[in-house]
C-alpha cells in the first residue's frame, strides 16, 4: 500500500509541477510529513532528489513546445545552485519542528499571495 501511495503523491506532485509550474516540494513535503510521517528533514531530502526527475521531464516536454527561455533558466539556475548549497545546510541546522513551522508559514504566504492576485 506504501508503495501505491507513493506513486499517487509522485503523480498528483507530477502534474501540478508541470502544469502550474510550482515546485513538486510543495506536494511532495506535505504528503511525505503528514500522510506518511516523514521528519521533516527527511522530507525535505526526498522531495529535492524526485523533483530532478520531475523537473527534467517537465522541462523537455515544453522544451519541445519552445516554452522555455533557456538563457534566462541558465542566469537563474547559477544563483540557485548558491542557494541550494546555503539553503540546504541552514536547514539540516534548524530544529526539525521549527522547519516545519517556517516551511508552513512559507506555503501560508504563497497561499495568500496567489489569492490576492487572483482577487484582482
Amino acid at each position: 500500500m506504501t508503495a501505491l501511495l507513493l506513486i499517487v503523491i509522485g503523480l498528483l506532485a507530477g502534474v501540478l509541477a508541470s502544469a502550474l509550474g510550482v515546485g513538486g516540494g510543495i506536494i511532495f513535503v506535505p504528503a511525505l510529513v503528514v500522510v506518511l510521517g516523514f521528519g521533516q528533514h527527511l522530507a525535505e531530502g526526498t522531495s529535492l532528489a524526485v523533483i530532478t526527475a520531475t523537473a527534467a521531464i517537465g522541462t523537455w516536454t515544453h522544451h519541445r513546445h519552445d516554452r522555455v527561455d533557456w538563457r534566462t533558466a541558465a542566469n537563474v539556475a547559477i544563483g540557485g545552485i548558491g542557494g541550494a548549497i546555503v539553503g540546504s545546510v541552514l536547514a539540516l541546522r534548524l530544529d526539525p519542528d521549527l522547519l516545519r513551522r517556517l516551511f508552513a508559514v512559507f506555503l501560508a504566504i504563497v497561499a495568500v499571495r496567489l489569492i490576492r492576485h487572483l482577487a484582482r
